[in-house]
């Protein structure tokens, strides 16, 4: 009987690895990928490169075949185009999200039914099952601490059918182990936190190198228009942020809001970073094609931040989200995300808050 084929996106570090090392043992025929995304940050930084051979050392010790496929074009225009348009309109993003949507989970998986295979896989902490009814869900990963589903709700039926994750079920502790079971080179490899493709994790520095003109300097006013100050660019300000204000106050200010059209970073004090509401915009749900009435859920507005209960209804091509209690620096640009216990039912990207 012929094995189901699965691409496993082997970025070289410890969780890719171990996924392919499981998938192999669980029967499937494992091929390796390894994606080139970033010329400049393969020049800038060493262990890009050595990320690639890392991968191909795993795949040798597994005996299973290793390609590496150059995105770079695409990342380019989909992800790094975006994330610095992103923050020259005045709002931050997330690249992961986009990357994830646009690439590890469509030309990666393009290429996978090139070759033949009927999966991808990834080392991502998630997990899908399948109800009754025969739809499939994304869940978190039973490790709450390292759960990633927040990143994946992009992924619809139709790519939920195509996707293992298999360390859904374990915790970091136990792949560490398991991967030092097996004997794979990367065992003890250190994790990486930072943004893939800028260098030394400093995307002010990438910012005025790929966009010189993109930034200059402007006010810092409160929410009256009163000019408190000057800042250097609204793309290097987040809401919530305190510190580098350079502004002197009789009571602490955080940026409340970046006005990127009038280049004004707009300040005011602790309670006006909170929100009641907000916006959303490029939804999408993991189980149906749009939310047909309004729904109570569980809604996180950034990665690592813990869910509010909020309510959310759709209103065209956008949801209104209304939080039980406000939640503060709620960021355009960010994305929510959105819960039932521990079923991500969709989300889509912030664009506007509202008090």
């Amino acid at each position: 009987m012929k094995k189901e084929r699965v691409v496993v996106a082997m970025s070289g570090g410890v969780d890719s690895s171990l996924a392919a090392a499981l998938l192999l043992e669980s029967g499937y025929d494992v091929v390796g990928m390894t994606m080139r995304l970033s010329d400049e940050t393969r020049m800038v930084e060493p262990n890009a490169l050595s990320s690639v051979e890392d991968a191909r050392r795993v795949a040798d010790v597994l005996g299973i075949s290793h390609q590496v496929v150059d995105f770079t074009e695409t990342f380019e225009h989909t992800v790094v185009d975006y994330f610095l348009d992103a923050y020259l309109d005045g709002r931050t993003p997330n690249p992961c999200v986009v990357c994830n949507h646009h690439i590890k989970f469509g030309r990666l998986l393009r290429a996978a039914e090139d070759i033949g295979a009927q999966y991808i896989a990834t080392g991502h902490y998630a997990r899908i099952d399948r109800n009754e009814e025969g739809v499939y869900r994304l869940c978190r990963g039973m490790d709450h601490d390292k759960d990633q589903s927040y990143v994946l709700y992009h992924l619809n039926q139709e790519k939920l059918a195509h996707v293992i994750f298999p360390l859904g079920n374990l915790r970091k502790s136990e792949t560490r182990r398991m991967a030092k079971e097996y004997h794979l080179p990367v065992a003890h490899k250190t994790e990486s936190q930072e943004i893939c493709f800028v260098p030394h994790d400093d995307y002010k520095a990438y910012l005025r190198k790929h966009r010189p003109n993109g930034t200059c300097c402007g006010n810092i006013v409160d929410v009256e228009g009163n000019v408190l100050g000057r800042h250097d660019g609204v793309a290097f300000y987040t809401i919530g942020q305190r510190k580098g204000l350079g502004i002197a106050a009789p009571q602490p200010l955080y940026v409340t809001a970046l006005d990127a059209v009038n280049n004004r970073v707009i300040v005011g004090t602790a309670d006006a970073v909170y929100a009641q509401e907000l916006m959303a915009s490029d939804l999408n749900w993991t189980m149906w094609d749009t939310l047909e009435e309004e729904r109570t859920v569980q809604a996180k507005i950034r990665y690592g931040k813990r869910e509010a209960t909020a309510r959310v209804m759709q209103q065209g091509d956008r949801v209104r989200v209304c939080f039980a209690e406000p939640q503060r620096a709620v960021t355009p640009g960010q994305s929510v995300v959105f819960y039932e216990n521990d079923i991500v039912l969709g989300g889509g990207i912030i664009d506007e808050v509202i008090a």
